[in-house]
């Protein structure tokens, strides 16, 4: 496959998905298929690409909900098409996540991109969907001794929820690492709040994760 091929084949999955167009999100990922391409590289450069470019629209008020949610159903066309061939990457059990998006908060698009991004990087992904009571984070951790738990909010007053998760959380677990993400967190608000990552992006939310629970398994060798 020749490069300007591969270049094609991306820039149609991020322009279908701002265009809300599923049959078009959903022909492209087929032809990236057919063509032999990288099925996480296609998520992750083509319809993810699209995704925070419709993010971009939303902040400047071009776009809107309804306008969010159309665009969502065209990234998750291409999507099913895509997903059945992402190899398994080599990394095996990276670690256990508890994601969701906060109490007050209906939005789930980009908790969505970022739970892919989990399981395509090898980590076992406990969701809890959207608009998920706060005690819900603590007692989901627990349950399975998730080693990360990242929350997600689009809205300032939905995001202030997200500072008493952490005070819970580190309350009953000191050790387990917490990401925060979402339109109006910043890296100043993670740090403010006591939270040990910050995902701007879906695509560096794995990396953060990854560096994270290292961290985690250094402490926690230093303490046996």
């Amino acid at each position: 496959m020749g490069a300007d091929t591969k270049e094609e084949i991306l820039k149609n999955l991020a322009e279908w998905v701002v265009e809300f167009d599923e049959n078009g999100a959903r022909e492209w990922a087929q032809k990236a298929v057919d063509e032999g391409m990288d099925a996480f590289e296609a998520i992750i450069d083509g319809l993810a690409v699209g995704m925070e470019k419709v993010g971009e629209l939303y902040d400047q008020h071009e776009y809107f909900v309804p306008e969010l949610l159309m665009s969502g159903d065209a990234l998750y066309a291409g999507l099913d098409v895509l997903k059945p061939h992402i190899k398994k990457e080599s990394v095996k059990n990276m670690g256990q996540v508890v994601i969701g998006t906060v109490q007050g908060d209906v939005h789930d698009i980009g908790k969505n991109i970022i739970k892919l991004m989990f399981e395509v990087g090898g980590f076992e992904v406990h969701d809890l969907g959207r608009d998920v009571p706060l005690e819900k984070f603590v007692e989901e951790q627990l349950r399975t001794d998730s080693e990360i738990v990242a929350m997600s909010a689009m809205m300032t007053t939905t995001m202030v929820g997200m500072k008493k998760v952490i005070e819970m959380i580190k309350e009953k677990n000191p050790n387990v690492a917490i990401m925060l993400g979402g339109a109006p967190v910043t890296q100043d608000v993670a740090d403010l709040w006591g939270a040990d990552g910050y995902a701007e992006k879906a695509g560096n939310a794995v990396q953060e994760a990854i560096k994270m629970i290292s961290q985690l398994r250094k402490l926690q060798e230093k303490q046996d």
